[in-house]
């Protein structure tokens, strides 16, 4: 198995941001799907990276055994229609990550929670509709229309981490804004990171708050 880190950051983080950054690197990433130009096998091309951890995960309790082609993960929730998919909010699944792979590295992208939440609202209705009709770890349906909800649940997501981690030094909470990011994301990896910036920002007002 080849892969080397995983994000546990939410969306609108800095997860497409993460993932070119790696690309650049000369990284194999999957970021949200698996797309079907990474794979010739037709049972997970075109799935959702969370559907995928998830299925392993109680196939066999190994959540990465069909990603093990790829270096990284860096965003693996899903929230479309009636599939809502949060593995890096579930202890179980992050322990079995852990457990399986003690080599496996860690980051959670974070920018502050009422950016993220802002830059969740202005995404395809992410805000507004489709957090408040998912069940998602945290956020029970009906909850995170309205933006102290959400923030509520973002604080807390990465608290939880903080909790879990303790002072592991796989894990990386990385603030995707800190001038520094970039060198303390190549040292976490020990991977030189030729280029660094914004991707997937928003194109509503204050697109700067929308990177992802």
């Amino acid at each position: 198995m080849r892969l080397k880190l995983v994000n546990l950051g939410l969306p609108k983080s800095g997860t497409t941001t993460l993932a070119f950054a790696l690309e650049q690197a000369g990284w194999h990433v999957a970021d949200h799907k698996v797309r079907r130009s990474h794979t010739k096998d037709p049972t997970i091309a075109g799935t959702f990276i969370a559907r995928q951890l998830y299925e392993a995960y109680f196939d066999n309790g190994d959540p990465f055994a069909t990603l093990g082609h790829y270096d990284a993960l860096t965003e693996i929730s899903a929230l479309k229609a009636e599939t809502s998919l949060w593995p890096q909010c579930d202890y179980a699944v992050i322990k079995a990550m852990r457990i399986n792979h003690p080599n496996v590295k860690f980051v959670a992208t974070w920018r502050p929670a009422a950016d993220i939440s802002d830059s969740m609202r202005r995404w395809q209705n992410m805000g507004k509709e489709r957090l408040p009709k998912g069940a998602v770890p945290g956020l029970p349906r009906g909850f995170g229309k309205v933006e102290p909800e959400r923030v509520r649940w973002i604080e807390e997501h990465y608290a939880m981490l903080r909790d879990l981690f303790g002072d592991d030094p796989r894990y990386l909470e990385l603030p995707m804004g800190a001038q520094d990011a970039r060198d303390r994301l190549a040292a976490h990896i020990q991977c030189d990171l030729p280029w660094w910036g914004k991707r997937n920002v928003n194109s509503e007002t204050n697109p700067a708050r929308g990177a992802a």
